[in-house]
């Protein structure tokens, strides 16, 4: 994180990550957080429909295939598609520390382009927190798990309480999500970064 601006670097009493006992186990599917999500719902049919896994200690892996949908100049990912891919990554870490939190800021470089058809392989992990703070970094790989970086990121998330949703989300789907029988699903939905 030598080129992060200090605002995504961990002060100093800031303490490493402990995984929640309650996590997904390492290589479990999280699954989406919310169907209607644009990063990994999959009532989305624009959407990244991206997939994450747990991993061990507190990182996760994803996937996500770029669509003609998420293309800018012809041919190849928008950049907002591939910070969204990112930020949704990142976003998922909070699973692993049974944490609901939001971005607060999000610094991506791009290092090269990502065709459109192009599986982009992400692995991010928490590095440190420092009370409702949780520092984070990802990177996007090309070809394989351990191909060339094509995006990278540092996150910062702020831990919130679920009436953070409430209270700013639409009205209409709050109260879909909280009305839901399924009291997994109505939990999930307020997991994440919105």
């Amino acid at each position: 994180m030598s080129g992060t601006s200090s605002a995504l670097r961990p002060p100093s009493d800031a303490v490493a990550p402990v995984r929640h006992p309650d996590a997904p186990a390492p290589g479990e599917l999280l699954g989406a957080h919310y169907d209607l999500c644009f990063g990994c719902g999959g009532g989305q049919p624009h959407g990244l429909h991206l997939e994450a896994r747990a991993g061990e200690g507190v990182r996760i892996t994803a996937e996500f295939t770029v669509q003609p949908a998420h293309q800018g100049a012809p041919g190849l990912a928008h950049g907002g598609v591939l910070a969204s891919a990112l930020d949704e990554t990142l976003g998922s870490l909070n699973w692993l520390l049974r944490t609901i939190a939001v971005t607060g800021r999000l610094e991506t470089d791009f290092v090269r382009p990502v065709p459109v058809g192009t599986v982009l392989h992400l692995e991010a992990e928490v590095t440190a927190v420092a009370g409702r703070k949780i520092y984070s970094t990802a990177t996007g790989r090309i070809g394989g798990p351990d191909g060339p970086v094509a995006v990278r990121a540092d996150a910062l998330f702020v831990e919130v309480k679920v009436d953070h949703f409430v209270d700013n989300g639409r009205q209409e789907e709050i109260r879909a999500a909280m009305d839901d029988p399924d009291t997994v699903r109505r939990a999930r939905a307020f997991e994440v970064n919105p």
